[in-house]
């Protein structure tokens, strides 16, 4: 057999090789065309159905995430677009499932809720991840997500957030960390040492304490697993040939932290977790999690899902809060103003007092408007489905394995989904708070903690900690001034979006007779 083959000639032997592959991708499209005609609707705008044009886009994106530019090239992608389909197009390559990128709010509703069942994250995505984030709420469909969303709930009922006492402790360690009057001080990076504190002592019942200890080997492996997750993602077809050493090394470092506290907490017996429940102070999101399951790994799967979403997302919003802020001072000065007629400069707020502060909810809302703290996400299709076509227009067809890529970032910036620019309506680029006060977004045109049966369970945890953090900040400064180029800051889009520069400010303290005035 081996003799025959050598015996051929290789022009012929190329051409062997050659032709199959060249046929395969056009006749691959006929295929799918065929399929989608016979389903009943049409494609959305094609950028490539094939490796010779598909390798362009995929080393543009990772390119651009590296260099932090990945929003400008999401929206570049719509160049493609066409009026019956402006706002979703169509990327294939190496035979592969295809990938729909959209901003299109009826299709992300889609994906999130009118058809729920028929989306999920896919076998995809789960291989993809599970290496860091296992079998948790994050990377599973039905009855297994089901049953994740049921471990974590219960420590996020409304309760157990009004106790504010975890958000007190280490917002008092933040501010002892914060220079004298004047001096210039990265908030970006407190925040997110204190957000991992807060995390860590809510998960654990034991911080990592990185506001005392900012290069303990946890944070730098934290961040580099979270680097490679983002181009494992990105680079999905070529995932493969990324190295992953460092990847696995830190997923590593993060496993040898928890894992003792999952053994202490799993030689508890019954009796025991059962008689810390009734505990608020003693109880914590381990414990609970060990009374309804003795495995491991599912208990080591929930807690990284959770210290993902409980840190970035946080920190990342009070950052862009407080960058926004330093611009505005007329913003920081109202917003002020208010908390300290309800709160006081000293008085520790309630739960109700921070539900209560309307100018703080609307300086929140538009923080995540303009950076919703995970910009890019996706759904698979479990099964062939569709997306809704514009009025007048047919159905998309989505394939089974095919994979929805949504980004809320791009689309909370469509300046069409807004009203006119006006006196009371400021442009929507621009950070205004005040816009909240006469105006309210359509349905799903502003989805900053996703929307449908995943809507994030830990939303109003999160709310409560960002508006705890910030009126204590701003109880005892009285303005806030930045220290650095102001306009060259940019997205750093990594699996939470974040100020690629930090936040580099400084606070002025607030003397008691100013206190008064205000």
């Amino acid at each position: 057999m081996f003799r025959l083959i050598l015996e051929v000639h290789p022009i012929y032997l190329l051409l062997g090789i050659l032709v199959p592959i060249v046929a395969f991708f056009p006749l691959r499209k006929a295929y799918i065309d065929y399929r989608i005609r016979k389903l009943g609707g049409v494609r959305c705008p094609l950028i490539a159905t094939n490796p010779i044009a598909g390798m362009p886009f995929f080393t543009s994106a990772a390119w651009n995430q590296i260099n932090n530019t990945l929003l400008d090239f999401y929206q570049n992608m719509y160049r493609h677009a066409t009026p019956e389909s402006p706002d979703t197009v169509e990327i294939s390559s190496f035979g592969m499932a295809r990938f729909l990128l959209t901003r299109d709010p009826e299709h992300i509703k889609t994906v999130l809720t009118t058809k729920f069942g028929e989306y999920g994250k896919g076998p995809r995505f789960h291989e993809a991840w599970s290496p860091f984030l296992g079998d948790s709420i994050f990377t599973t469909d039905g009855q297994l997500w089901s049953d994740s969303r049921a471990l974590i709930r219960p420590m996020f009922i409304k309760d157990r957030v009004r106790d504010l006492e975890i958000f007190d402790k280490w917002t008092t360690k933040l501010m002892n960390k914060m220079p004298p009057s004047g001096q210039t001080v990265d908030m970006m990076d407190l925040f997110y040492r204190m957000t991992l504190d807060v995390t860590t002592d809510f998960l654990l019942g034991h911080s990592i304490n990185s506001l005392e200890n900012p290069t303990h080997q946890f944070v730098d492996a934290f961040q580099e697993v979270q680097r490679i997750q983002m181009m494992l993602t990105i680079l999905s077809p070529f995932r493969l040939f990324i190295p992953k050493h460092r990847y696995y090394s830190g997923i590593k470092v993060l496993e040898r932290f928890i894992e003792p506290y999952i053994e202490r907490a799993l030689s508890l017996n019954p009796a025991e977790l059962e008689k810390l429940s009734k505990s608020d102070k003693d109880m914590t999101f381990l414990h609970n999690i060990a009374r309804y399951t003795r495995d491991a790994k599912v208990i080591r799967d929930q807690l990284m899902a959770v210290l993902i979403a409980g840190r970035d997302t946080t920190a990342a919003t009070l950052s862009w809060t407080i960058y926004e802020l330093a611009n505005y001072p007329a913003t920081y000065r109202k917003l002020r103003n208010e908390l300290l007629s309800t709160v006081g400069p000293h008085r520790t707020p309630t739960y109700e007092d921070l539900k209560s502060l309307t100018y703080l909810t609307h300086t929140l809302n538009e923080t995540l408007r303009l950076y919703p703290a995970v910009p890019y996400n996706l759904r698979a299709a479990l099964q062939d489905t569709r997306l809704p076509g514009k009025p007048g227009q047919p159905d998309i067809v989505v394939l089974k394995g095919d994979v929805v890529t949504y980004s809320t970032l791009a689309m909370q910036r469509r300046r069409d989904l807004y009203p006119e620019a006006s006196d009371k309506f400021a442009d929507p680029a621009t950070f205004s708070p005040d816009r909240w006060e006469n105006w309210t977004p359509k349905p799903w045109n502003y989805i900053p903690f996703n929307g449908g049966p995943r809507i994030c369970v830990g939303q109003n945890f999160a709310m409560t900690e960002m508006a705890f953090t910030l009126v204590r900040i701003l109880q005892k400064y009285e303005r806030l001034e930045y220290r650095g180029d102001w306009h060259a800051q940019y997205h750093r889009a990594e699996i939470v979006g974040a100020p690629g520069h930090g936040v580099p400010v400084a606070f002025y303290e607030a003397q008691d007779g100013d206190d008064a005035a205000a």
